[in-house]
């Protein structure tokens, strides 16, 4: 085994596939590929009231929710999740991947369907593939195609979809989606974690920007590790479904509950969130910024109008080369490969943070624009 193994890693190094975690250190660099996009995880009053609750409760909730880690915190929290979304209850999961794949096995048995489009996050894949349903994939915003895929699917059908694409950085067509998912008599989930804080007036996400409702969009997911600052992850939807998790999700059932001190966190983000829209008004116009001087450039940016600017590189070799240049140069830019995004597709993912500034932005383009030229 070890032999084969050996051979499967030098072969990804030869692809210019291979994966290395980098340690982030002391050295000062402005960091362009966080999903930090309200500038919330360093924030004094969310780290203050971590560090209160977790003076009273330690750093561990000790248990599962079912068993004794159900805190005050976590069901404060999720109450005040639902009223936030506009929906009956929110349950919290530990992670946003054991929220996806607990969620899309709990309401699936053999004999179902699910339909996921093809750029889908893998958690929403990996859900779909794990459940017992029949598992079918549309292409990326394909409505055209995923009606003929609907037309005689058997069982419950259940249409999953992200919200804003994590490596385009695009929405979904939803309004359509929920169109298709009552004239088929399909449910609809989305997975809305890059959209939650950035998008809507409140920050409510892409279903509050698309004033859609619980009815239109009956599974709504989103995750805390984001534009919330801090971790973890919670379904929002009707009083039945979020039963239905309880006692169904194995995600939910079987592991240890958030840090009671990473929920009041939360509430803390979710206040900030609501009320100082400054952060949602300051990062669009700093995205604004970065198209506009993209274009002026002629830089192969893709169409996105939300914090995930992804700049297509194509080479997987060239994009991890350009992400060493731009870290020498001070800034901390991801490349992304296959198979993250599809063969021949790789690219910078730049992410923006309402911390950024005008500066910030302008420097970044001028070195783009410099290692651009040179690359060509």
């Amino acid at each position: 085994m070890e032999s084969k193994l050996v051979a499967q890693l030098e072969s990804l190094k030869a692809q210019g596939l291979y994966r290395s975690r980098r340690i982030i250190d002391d050295k000062t660099v402005v960091n362009f590929c966080s999903n930090d996009y309200l500038g919330l995880a360093k924030n004094e009053t969310v780290i203050a009231a971590f560090k209160k609750a977790a003076d009273i409760d330690g750093v561990g909730s000790g248990s599962a929710h079912l068993i004794c880690g159900h805190s005050h915190a976590h069901h404060a929290l999720e109450e005040e999740l639902a009223e936030f979304t506009g929906r009956e209850r929110a349950l919290l999961f530990s992670t946003g991947y054991m929220a996806n794949v607990g969620t899309i096995n709990a309401l699936l048995k053999q004999g179902d369907s699910v339909f996921e489009d093809k750029l889908n996050h893998a958690s929403l894949l990996d859900g779909g593939l794990s459940s017992s349903a029949h598992f079918k994939r549309y292409p990326h915003a394909d409505l055209n195609q995923l009606e003929k895929l609907l037309t005689g699917a058997s069982g419950q059908k259940l249409i999953v979809t992200d919200g804003v694409f994590s490596m385009d950085g695009d929405v979904a067509p939803l309004r359509e989606l929920a169109k298709i998912a009552t004239q088929k008599s399909a449910w609809l989930m989305i997975d809305d974690a890059h959209g939650f804080g950035v998008l809507g007036k409140t920050g409510g996400g892409l279903v509050e920007e698309l004033n859609l409702t619980q009815n239109d969009v009956p599974i709504l997911m989103g995750t805390l590790g984001k534009a919330f600052g801090t971790f973890g992850a919670f379904i929002a939807g009707s009083e039945t479904l979020i039963e239905t998790l309880i006692q169904s999700a194995r995600t939910y059932v079987y592991t240890t509950a958030l840090p009671p001190a990473i929920a009041e966190a939360t509430r803390a983000s979710l206040k900030i969130i609501i009320h100082e829209t400054w952060r949602r008004e300051k990062l669009q116009s700093l995205i604004a910024q970065f198209k506009t001087g993209a274009a002026q450039l002629n830089l192969p940016l893709m169409p996105s109008d939300s914090p995930i600017q992804p700049l297509l590189i194509g080479d997987s070799f060239r994009a991890t080369k350009m992400s060493e240049q731009l870290l020498n140069a001070g800034f901390l830019v991801s490349a992304i490969r296959p198979p993250t995004v599809p063969k021949n597709k790789a690219r910078l993912r730049i992410t923006f943070s309402a911390l950024h500034e005008s500066e910030d932005v302008a420097r970044l383009l001028e070195t783009l624009h410099r290692l651009y030229k040179l690359e060509n």
